[in-house]
């Protein structure tokens, strides 16, 4: 099933280009896809079971879906910006903290017509008020050489300020949005000064400054460059599931582990969406929101894009995800996530953290 690209002009900032997308194929007798309407997504994100979803909603239904990809933070500003006068009927951003800041921003309303899918997502991974909600999900965990790290000695996340750790740690940089998501888990959980702790404990083991992203976190492992890297899990399972034999010979360099942070569980994160809150076509918008949460839906992230799905009792098919184990979860709601943002970083910039 073909999806048909356009190149959406730049519109503002730094010549900033987003890309519009119609996609899907003509519906069922031929009408074409305009009959049934069209749905308008504002995304941050830009995997291949996103566009896989696209179509097969497209498929199933005749409704054509419109796409605009930007990062995060720009994609909250420009439908902020647009205001009433926004196209955008729903908002996509991955990572808890921007959610937070989309709804801050006030981009966001209710969708009370997903009462009854929302009840299948555990009550902490969605906005305490339903204005968004998470429909896949990542763990923030620790890869790191079995030939040269004993898994038994990292049994949280605070063991890896020990000072036994030292020159041995590889992360991004405190700017990244999963670090300030992490940190934020644990102000929420130990409090700030504990956090405070943690940090300084992290910047005095690192094994190189803090570059690029979570894959060449992964890839500087596999190198001997360090042993042991703060990752989201889907990069690893990435490289460990690729059809690229030199991919998957650096994920076989690793394994993976999703410790407690300070005792509470696993820091889980979220790809989120909520319905804009000037949906020019609801109805179309709760249409793709409900098969989003359906079981073929999710399916997709983990089968595509090695993500969970945020809905329990999802059934899919990856032996790397399953190879991980069960997954014990921090309980905080993701939306404190944002709320400690801003401390965060604070405390990063306090400790040296770059």
């Amino acid at each position: 099933m073909s999806r048909l690209m356009k190149t959406f002009a730049a519109f503002f900032m730094a010549g900033s280009a987003l890309t519009l997308a119609a996609c899907g194929d003509t519906g069922a007798g031929g009408d074409g896809a305009s009959d049934a309407g069209e749905v308008n997504i504002y995304t941050a994100r830009h995997y291949a079971s996103d566009y896989a979803i696209y179509d097969a909603f497209t498929e199933a239904t005749g409704i054509e879906v419109n796409y605009i990809e930007a990062g995060g933070d720009l994609l909250i500003e420009r439908v902020r910006m647009d205001a009433e006068r926004s196209p955008a009927d729903i908002v996509i951003t991955v990572d808890a903290g921007r959610l937070w800041r989309a709804e801050q921003a006030g981009l966001f309303q209710a969708a009370r017509e997903l009462a009854e899918e929302l009840e299948g997502i555990p009550a902490n991974l969605r906005h305490p008020e339903n204005a968004w909600f998470g429909f896949s999900t990542r763990v923030r965990g620790i890869a790191y050489a079995p030939d040269r790290v004993d898994a038994n000695t990292i049994t949280d996340f605070a063991d890896l300020a020990d000072p036994r750790f030292e020159d041995r740690i590889c992360v991004r940089s405190s700017g990244n949005v999963y670090n300030q998501s992490l940190m934020a888990a644990l102000i929420n959980t130990a409090g700030p000064e504990a956090a405070e702790a943690w940090a300084a404990g992290i910047v005095n083991n690192l094994a190189r400054a803090p570059q690029g992203g979570d894959t060449d976190q992964i890839r500087a492992i596999a190198a001997g460059e360090c042993d042991v890297a703060i990752v989201n899990h889907y990069y690893a399972a990435r490289l460990m599931n690729s059809d690229d034999a030199a991919d998957r010979a650096v994920g076989d360099a690793v394994d993976f582990m999703m410790p407690p942070v300070a005792g509470a569980g696993a820091h889980v994160n979220v790809s989120g969406a909520g319905l804009a809150a000037n949906a020019p076509n609801r109805d179309n918008a709760i249409r793709f929101l409900e098969y989003l949460l359906s079981e073929e839906g999710q399916r997709f992230f983990p089968e595509l894009t090695n993500e969970y799905p945020a809905v329990e009792g999802v059934s899919y098919d990856n032996a790397v995800l399953d190879g991980f184990g069960e997954i014990e979860a921090d309980p905080v709601n993701v939306n404190a996530l944002g709320e400690n943002a801003a401390e965060a970083q604070r405390i990063f910039d306090r400790v040296g953290w770059p």
